[in-house]
């Protein structure tokens, strides 16, 4: 009699079980990965960087399919012309839905991806070049966009002549002069720029034979998000201002370190974005940090206030603006004129803000308690015995040369000795007879005396 039977088949079931272990594990690992990003916003910097980053993590996430869902009406030429690029340089498959709208720049882009599905009542095409007025780019521009939008479709197996027409109507299309091609999606279908139509993305999978595949959406990591907020015009004006207020705070009150602190804060959320994002190029920081040495020479070496200060203040201004939107080595030609105006309006509010706070919060600043460790808060008058270690009371009404040329600071030399000195009116040469009329704790007050000829 067995105890027990079962146990003498226990062999075959764990030979079953070895046997497919492997199966299972291999129909595991042969889920296809999609990776999912959305475009549904204006051609940009940031749409450009969003790609990228989609890529990035396609490559990190080992995915099979790449899958782009579409919907935006363009944008900026050359981060279209950079994502086309990603997308056709990509080694796995890359796959488009059109949800509604691919123009212009979003033509491109789609005619750089493998495979084209478009949803019922979409578009693609009207891809002529527009600057920053509306009106078309000058013909340099149509014929660049003309040969990639030619080259695109040939890498794809597509009609060239037909992606040609979209910027301008081709000599093989029954266009007339000066229109251009723009297809539905049934006309898509026809003239072999879709592979078909779909109301979903998982209508699209399902078509690519993908619906069991493993979808991963794509999405921007919390400091991507971070970067993307700190790119709002509104808040790079109220960057703008505490940078601005930080300095002169600083300045006012040396050894303070808070104000400072915050100004250098402000700077890198101000700066770093707008770099990542492709806005900020190397030259335009270079700029930037020349207009802030020049500003700094003149508050702290150079005496007075002249051309180091304004030159400091326009580069400073100038490369703020430049910052924040696209051009290309002062060339606007593709800047909208609103992206322009919203960054001139952020950086003159930033600074005028920061001369409105500085003005109502100086007086309260000097009065608080905290202040009162740093700053002096007496006054020595000169009537209760108090002098200053140079007093030069006695050179009142005593003339001089100009022994530099006072633009209106610079020096003065007295009975052969140099004397700091501030011309009352305008500017005085090298070499004219000056006379003293006044003086403070720093300088002297001089005005040119007309010498008979």
């Amino acid at each position: 009699m067995e105890i027990y039977p079962k146990l003498r088949y226990l062999p075959r079931y764990t030979l079953l079980l070895f046997l497919l272990l492997p199966l299972l594990a291999a129909a595991q690992q042969a889920r296809p990965k999609v990776l999912l990003m959305e475009v549904k916003s204006e051609i940009d910097p940031r749409t450009n960087r969003y790609v990228e980053l989609a890529l990035q993590e396609a490559t990190a996430r080992g995915a099979d399919h790449v899958l782009l869902e579409l919907d935006t009406f363009g944008g900026a030429l050359n981060d279209a012309d950079e994502i086309r690029t990603r997308i056709l340089e990509f080694p796995k498959p890359v796959y488009v839905f059109i949800n509604k709208d691919a123009a212009s720049a979003g033509a491109l882009i789609s005619l750089a991806c493998d495979s084209i599905y478009m949803a019922p009542g979409a578009n693609i095409g009207a891809a002529t070049v527009v600057g920053a007025d509306g009106q078309a780019a000058p013909g340099k521009y149509q014929s660049y966009m003309r040969s990639i939008m030619r080259s695109t479709a040939e890498a794809n197996g597509r009609n060239p002549h037909l992606a040609e027409a979209m910027v301008e109507a081709s000599v093989d299309s029954t266009l007339s002069a000066g229109q251009v091609l723009s297809l539905t999606t049934s006309e898509a279908i026809k003239y072999g720029f879709c592979e078909g139509t779909a109301t979903s993305v998982d209508e699209v999978l399902a078509q690519l034979n993908l619906q069991d595949a493993e979808v991963i959406r794509y999405e921007l990591s919390t400091t991507d998000r971070i970067i993307s907020f700190f790119l709002n015009p509104f808040i790079s004006g109220i960057l703008l201002l505490v940078i601005v207020g930080g300095l002169y705070f600083e300045l006012q009150t040396p050894g303070v370190g808070f104000p400072l602190v915050a100004a250098i804060v402000a700077g890198i959320l101000y700066l770093v974005p707008y770099y990542l994002n492709g806005l900020a190029a190397n030259w335009e920081i270079l700029l930037f940090v020349a207009g802030i040495i020049l500003i700094l020479l003149e508050v702290l070496v150079i005496p007075g206030f002249g051309i180091a200060g304004i030159s400091g203040i326009s580069l400073t201004v100038v490369s703020l603006v430049l910052m924040m939107v696209n051009n290309d080595l002062f060339d606007f030609t593709f800047v909208p004129s609103e992206n322009l105006m919203k960054s001139i309006v952020a950086v003159v509010a930033g600074m005028v803000g920061a001369a409105v706070v500085i003005g109502l919060t100086w007086n309260h600043l000097l009065n608080s308690r905290s202040m009162r460790h740093v700053v002096l808060q007496s006054t020595f008058h000169s009537n209760e015995g108090y002098r200053s270690a140079n007093n030069t009371d006695h050179l009142i009404g005593r003339t001089g040369v100009a022994h530099t040329r006072m633009t209106p600071s610079g020096r003065v030399m007295i009975d052969d000795t140099l004397y700091d000195a501030q011309a009352r009116d305008g500017f005085i040469e090298k070499g004219d007879v000056v006379q003293v009329i006044d003086q403070s704790t720093f300088a002297l007050r001089v005005k040119k005396i007309e010498t008979p000829v």
